[in-house]
């Protein structure tokens, strides 16, 4: 009894106003700010991988299967911090038997499946088949047995099969635009379709999820370029480099037009819920929205890369701040994410009051696994460099 006063005495003391008793709690934590960020990260990096296969950005071909390879890493991941929050990960197969057309969530199951066995995996398998066949003959151990595996007994390594694979892939990659838009607007989607909710309730909610995700996929595969060169001890191409952070320049200045038009458009209306959400921006917010979103993640590079637009100094000097800059946008995308999930459920329905959210270190939810989920994709990257080396692939030229 005593423990049960303990706790009622912990949440009540996290009220501010008048909030109803099943608000105290946050229903969605760390783990679901986890998810589209994760998510948006694979639709951000292949977006970029498809500058160079669909629309022939010939300057960004070093960064082309790094970025395939990143996106599948973090893709394989994608589902892993939901099944940490729902904690019955062995039911999810009632998703397929008992499909629901008109849940979101449960259509993520299909958008999942499809980008992972039919998009991506399929544009990898037929990007690398060649090479496939051709390390078999030069490999041992459990290479040469993955190699021979993989290439399903399509041995052939002519002209004519090449041209065929890159016909393939690049049919694939042309439908693996819309179907990265489709894994990550969906989320978008979700929040901005709960009415009840009006920090979540806009049109542009997906919309704005969608550039935020290139911003952070593009933002991620340069740091990846960049380390991954490092490690190699190869010269950066800067030209690759430069145009990198030209398109992350041109996609974070839509994002964030997109975010302050949101914005504006709030202000403008000022509905009843204006008020609550003014506090809540003022306050419980202040930090990790203006300055670690706006301010870190959007402001800085805004500006950094804006000027290298017309003074750009030395190529080490740009090396590092790129670095950062790219950094400091992954930073940025993140706590967007926080505001979004956690900001929304800071505030009564009631518009009268507000809860706190507090952050654990252990349990499935806390935020030592959150690292684990962060972490985890990093090492499968590093191990898909090591099996399937992009540097390392026979040229063809179509």
């Amino acid at each position: 009894m005593q423990e049960h006063f303990q706790h009622l005495y912990e949440a009540l003391s996290q009220v501010d106003g008048y909030i109803y008793p099943n608000e105290i709690d946050l229903h969605w934590g760390l783990m679901i700010v986890l998810y589209p960020y994760i998510t948006g990260l694979v639709a951000g990096a292949f977006i970029l991988a498809s500058l160079e296969r669909v629309f022939h950005v010939k300057v960004l071909k070093p960064t082309y299967g790094l970025a395939l390879l990143t996106a599948l890493a973090f893709l394989l991941v994608a589902t892993l911090p939901l099944v940490s929050h729902l904690q019955h990960p062995f039911r999810s197969y009632e998703i397929f038997m008992t499909p629901n057309s008109t849940s979101a969530m449960a259509i993520f199951g299909f958008v999942y499946l499809w980008y992972l066995m039919v998009v991506l995996l399929l544009e990898i398998w037929f990007d690398y088949r060649r090479d496939f066949v051709i390390w078999s003959k030069s490999s041992k151990g459990f290479k040469k047995f993955f190699y021979k595996i993989i290439t399903l007994g399509i041995n052939e390594t002519d002209e004519k099969s090449a041209k065929l694979d890159d016909r393939l892939g690049y049919f694939i990659t042309v439908i693996g635009i819309p179907s990265a838009f489709l894994l990550h607007g969906y989320v978008g989607f979700i929040f901005g379709s709960i009415k009840a909710n009006p920090w979540w309730s806009t049109v542009l909610m997906p919309i704005i999820f969608l550039f935020s995700a290139m911003v952070s996929g593009i933002a991620l595969v340069m740091l990846v370029y960049m380390v991954v060169s490092w490690v190699r001890q190869v010269k950066i191409d800067m030209k690759c480099l430069d145009t990198i952070a030209k398109y992350l320049l041109v996609i974070l200045i839509i994002d964030f037009t997109l975010e302050s038009l949101d914005q504006i458009h709030r202000i403008y209306e000022a509905e009843e819920s204006f008020d609550i959400i003014k506090v809540l921006v003022s306050g419980k917010l202040n930090i990790t929205l203006f300055l670690m979103q706006i301010g870190i993640g959007t402001i800085i590079p805004l500006l950094v890369l804006g000027l290298f637009q017309f003074y750009k100094p030395s190529e080490k000097i740009r090396k590092i701040i790129y670095f950062i800059i790219g950094a400091f946008v992954l930073i940025g995308i993140f706590f967007m994410r926080w505001n979004v999930v956690i900001g929304g459920q800071l505030f009564s329905k009631s518009l009268s009051g507000f809860t706190s959210f507090n952050t654990v270190y252990s349990g499935m939810e806390g935020s030592i696994m959150g690292a684990v989920w962060l972490i985890l994709p990093l090492f499968i990257l590093t191990f898909l460099l090591w099996l399937m080396p992009p540097w390392k692939k026979v040229e063809f030229h179509n």
